[in-house]
């Protein structure tokens, strides 16, 4: 039964890909109400993935980097920036009119070691990781001020509780290095725009800290465009209300909504309260890889309903949500597949292995219009 569905899904989505049958694209239908964009790897930004690329440049008129912009590719020792791969993505949003997004600034994980502390491995001094996110930040959107249109300025620095973090961050700066990150994007491009990015933000205890430092931006003069909310969904949470009534909650703050980092994990989660933490590593066990073989008829379709139920959401608030953007391409190269357990077969994208678009993505598209 599965091999069956898989190859009729395989062959009406390569009708829709193709053109014959259906011109119709995501960003052509949904222009107007937000961006749709993806995230591009490497092998996207290189064209070393061509039918992936054909993809983007086919569905999508966003793009952010999924990882070549993080701290640890850009500055991997003090003073020495990589911008290879950087430049390259920036040059492939813009020969493609596409909203760019920079990914990401100050964030505790991905971080080279030498950000947080001296010489014998102790933390450095408020004045010197001050002067290092400094550095760091004025050069890289300095060098793109005028092309990258916005940045998700710090990733994940709040709790599901409402408290901060205590990464290393919080323990040399306390609370102020987010406002500080915020201050230095804005002082290096005046014109981008600035974002707040984290995952689980429907959760209440994150939500109201979140909100609580919009208010103390806004009632400091220092400027936060957009609050991102990673939407790393499962199929049995976050509920629908729970996500609507964060995007209303943020708006009513002051900020757009952007949905940055948009996958559903089709696969059962192997435990409760699992976020986007990727320092999580659960073992492998065959009962939670349950489709490597394909999936069943009934649970795609289950998939696809939960899916579209999202946009529908999205298309509801499209005057609070700037842009929808999916965390990958296609299946085979999304990070789920890893997260939070290594070596499993998931199917969280709008596009499958092939490259071709699953039947959720006409299903947008006659939404859309």
């Amino acid at each position: 039964m599965t091999s069956i569905f898989l190859g009729v899904a395989i062959f009406v989505s390569s009708c829709n890909l193709s053109g014959s049958k259906d011109s119709a694209t995501l960003k052509s239908a949904l222009k107007g109400r937000f961006y749709i964009g993806t995230a591009l790897n490497t092998q996207h930004i290189w064209g070393k993935d061509s039918a992936g690329v054909e993809v983007v440049k086919r569905h999508f008129d966003a793009i952010v980097a999924e990882n070549c912009m993080k701290p640890m590719y850009l500055q991997p020792r003090e003073g020495v920036f990589n911008f290879e791969d950087a430049d390259k993505f920036v040059e492939f949003g813009e020969q493609n009119g596409m909203w760019i997004t920079g990914h990401c600034l100050i964030w505790h994980s991905q971080l080279p070691r030498w950000f947080l502390v001296d010489e014998d491995g102790e933390n450095v001094t408020p004045e010197v990781l001050k002067d290092r996110m400094k550095n760091h930040i004025s050069t890289i959107v300095g060098r793109y001020k005028g092309r990258i249109h916005g940045w998700d300025v710090v990733n994940e620095a709040i709790l599901e509780d409402g408290s901060y973090r205590n990464s290393k961050f919080y323990q040399i700066l306390g609370e102020e290095f987010i406002p500080l990150a915020f201050q230095y994007a804005q002082e290096a491009d005046p014109n981008a725009e600035l974002y707040y990015n984290d995952y689980n933000e429907w959760y209440p205890g994150r939500r109201d800290t979140i909100i609580k430092m919009i208010k103390n931006f806004q009632e400091r003069g220092i400027r936060i465009d957009a609050v991102g909310m990673q939407g790393h969904l499962g199929m049995d949470g976050p509920s629908i209300a729970e996500y609507e009534e964060a995007i209303v909650a943020y708006t009513n703050a002051g900020v757009n909504v952007m949905v940055t980092e948009l996958d559903l994990s089709i696969l059962p989660s192997p435990r409760r309260g699992i976020g986007a933490d990727i320092s999580t590593n659960i073992e492998y066990r065959n009962e939670i890889d349950p489709y490597t073989q394909g999936v069943p008829a009934d649970i795609s379709q289950a998939w696809t309903n939960r899916m579209l139920d999202f946009f529908k959401l999205f298309l509801k608030h499209q005057d609070k949500i700037t842009r929808v953007t999916t965390w990958g391409v296609s299946d085979g190269n999304s990070w789920k597949n890893n997260f939070p357990v290594r070596g499993r077969t998931d199917y969280p994208l709008l596009f499958d292995r092939n490259h071709q678009p699953k039947p959720v993505v006409a299903e947008i598209i006659k939404l859309a219009k």
